[in-house]
């Protein structure tokens, strides 16, 4: 789909009130396109004043709608956290659960407004575009996709930023191109990606990145804080003894987290279309609420639960990393884990200290299969070690038919 198909339409963009999101705007205005936009509030935490997008957005000729997400972003999170869908290179799925979340709640404002085609922003390089895509094929299949840094008519046209200032200054429209940052950032509730810029040569630290949500562990605190949190099914209700629901919890645990030290990763990841992306991530609240749920999971699955649990996480993040979290695959594993999830109850204390998240205590855990007694080393009423004789007998046998027939050498 290209600029030309878009004339007499009317379409939904999703703007962040950048310098992109205002030349695509304008160049559909002038095109002869009814161009609506939407942005999402996913509690941004680099985002001062969310409602700056309107006023950035308005000379384009456009009127632009906030769509306030931030509730069903803190339950995605929760979903995140119970699964504990970590992807490629271990850090939390910020970017791609909120792009589901993005899409869903965009596309229900724009179908208000009768438009027939979504617009986003993402270069033809990355993810996002996967997403943005797939998410309005499933969720709205009668709607289209325009990409416009697919458009290869628009490429020749905005080669880089340079040319889109004089574009808009051509129509008014004030315009910088900024002094050439170290790093492009993408925020929402769940944590911040930051990449490419000089992020791309394997030879830059991580360091260079300026925290946004928290502080890098040599700047945290030299005192340690504990930290508390309550799980009934593998959702926080409670953090420090108060309610709290998915939303404030969220909010809690990445200020804690965050004036910590906690949850800075760098990751080296594959991408959807095949290339690798080099990336450092910010998620205080995500690392520090799911290492405490994973202390409840620890003490109330057993080993091949364990197993198929990691297996089921897995799959769970490379779906939601794939922009497929609302295929019938993805949700049939959260369901499988839920049956985990109904007996992860529990409270958990940990001590937070630069960047480092200590055990210091689990109570409450009702469904804990752990008994000290059968675990101990010292004389006790639980399990007794003349009964792992027998045990130790049978597992020989095969070792010795093994042995004798070659299959093993010593």
């Amino acid at each position: 789909m290209n600029l030309t198909d878009l004339k007499g339409l009317t379409v939904g963009a999703c703007v962040s009130g950048g310098l992109d999101s205002r030349t695509i705007s304008k160049v559909m205005v002038e095109a002869g396109v009814k161009v609506v936009a939407f942005a999402a509030d996913l509690g941004q935490p680099d985002e001062i004043d969310i409602d700056d997008i309107k006023k950035r957005m308005a000379p384009c000729g456009v009127d632009t709608f906030i769509v306030d997400l931030k509730v069903p972003m803190a339950e995605a999170c929760f979903e995140v956290i119970k699964t504990q869908a970590m992807y490629d290179g271990g850090y939390w799925n910020s970017t791609g659960i909120a792009r589901a979340v993005t899409v869903r709640g965009l596309i229900k404002e724009m179908r208000r407004h009768n438009c027939a085609v979504l617009v986003h922003g993402a270069t033809g390089r990355g993810n996002d575009q996967m997403r943005f895509e797939r998410y309005t094929n499933v969720l709205a299949p009668e709607m289209r996709v325009y990409a416009p840094w697919r458009d290869a008519e628009l490429l020749k046209l905005f080669p880089g930023r340079t040319e889109m200032v004089d574009y808009l200054a051509q129509h008014g429209i004030q315009a910088f191109v900024g002094s050439k940052k170290k790093y492009s950032t993408d925020s929402n509730l769940a944590g911040l990606s930051h990449e490419a810029e000089d992020l791309e040569s394997m030879e830059t630290s991580m360091l260079i990145v300026d925290p946004t949500m928290g502080v890098w562990p040599a700047d945290a605190p030299d005192a340690v804080e504990k930290f508390t949190v309550r799980f009934n099914q593998g959702m926080a209700v409670q953090i420090n003894g108060e309610d709290v629901t998915p939303l404030q919890a969220m909010v809690a645990a990445n200020t804690i987290g965050g004036r910590n030290g906690i949850g800075m990763k760098h990751a080296l990841e594959n991408r959807v279309i095949g290339t690798k992306s080099r990336g450092v991530y910010e998620a205080p609240g995500m690392e520090l609420l799911a290492t405490c749920l994973r202390y409840v999971y620890q003490a109330t699955l057993d080993r091949r639960s364990g197993l198929l649990f990691g297996q089921l996480s897995k799959l769970i993040a490379d779906q939601i990393y794939d922009g497929r979290y609302f295929d019938p695959v993805t949700q049939a594993a959260r369901a499988a884990i839920d049956v985990f999830a109904r007996h992860a109850s529990g409270t958990v204390e940990v001590a937070l200290y630069k960047g480092n998240i200590f055990f210091n205590a689990l109570t409450d855990c009702a469904a804990s299969i752990y008994n000290e007694a059968d675990s101990s080393m010292e004389a006790s009423d639980g399990l007794n070690p003349v009964s792992s004789q027998g045990f130790a007998e049978i597992q020989s046998v095969e070792a010795r038919m093994l042995a004798a027939a070659g299959q093993i050498r010593s």
